[in-house]
């Protein structure tokens, strides 16, 4: 099996553990992975910006750059969500996988060799449940599930609080929290106060984006309570 493993942008530049802690975990499971040193932003901040039609260079190098991997391996919902909805052909989409969905669907993880002995709150990011289908939405009578969650309940130590909106959105949304700045950040310190209520030590998920936009809220707060991603859990924690 060989995987490729593609890095967002802000990945790359603000959270580089991520990435690595990404690869580190991959390679733990006896993936075969490799990091195309050329690749570049997947286009999404343009798309949604309107400006689409921009993003062709993106998506040209994306398609020459992974189109020999069996797999193609993302530490992002919504930048995976965006590559599968337009970007990959309709046989490519089944090869292009956010981490813990290909941990859970495709390694079939059932055991890690992580500790990680703190109280976790999961955010569930809106790209992952309501696109990838990562986490069942509270909304529709079903069975609940949460890939998120069963990757969490393989790592020691581990106590995952619960929540009182447990699928909200933080109010990140990409390009949202510039054009509706006051609205983002109410919206981010509803979903944080869900966490404190419930004493959470850590806020995890599998979108840095959005933890990125809960962790600014939180320093300019001075709060004692950090996020991680997953990954990081994962790989056995910090």
């Amino acid at each position: 099996m060989k995987v490729g493993l593609f890095i967002p942008c802000y990945v790359d530049q603000l959270y580089p553990n991520v990435a690595i802690a990404t690869l580190e975990l991959l390679e733990k499971l006896g993936v075969d992975v490799s990091y195309p040193q050329d690749q570049v932003c997947c286009g999404q901040p343009m798309a949604n910006a309107g400006f689409g039609h921009l993003t062709e260079p993106f998506n040209d190098s994306f398609q020459k750059l992974f189109s020999d991997f069996d797999y193609v391996v993302c530490p992002s919902g919504s930048c995976t969500l965006h590559l599968k909805d337009h970007v990959m052909a309709h046989d490519g989409r089944a090869k292009l996988f956010e981490v813990s969905e290909f941990l859970t669907d495709i390694l079939r993880v059932k055991k890690l060799d992580a500790q990680f002995p703190y109280k976790v709150g999961i955010h569930q990011s809106c790209h992952g449940q309501r696109g990838l289908k990562l986490a069942q939405m509270s909304e529709l009578v079903a069975p609940p599930f949460s890939k998120t969650e069963t990757l969490l309940r393989l790592v020691d130590g581990v106590e995952l609080i619960p929540l009182d909106r447990q699928d909200e959105c933080c109010g990140f949304g990409g390009t949202f929290c510039v054009t509706e700045e006051a609205v983002s950040v109410k919206m981010g310190k509803d979903r944080i106060a869900d966490h404190q209520k419930h004493k959470a030590d850590y806020i995890t998920g599998s979108d840095m984006s959005c933890l990125m936009h809960l962790e600014g809220i939180l320093k300019r707060d001075q709060s004692k309570m950090k996020v991680i991603h997953l990954v990081e859990i994962l790989n056995g924690g910090k």
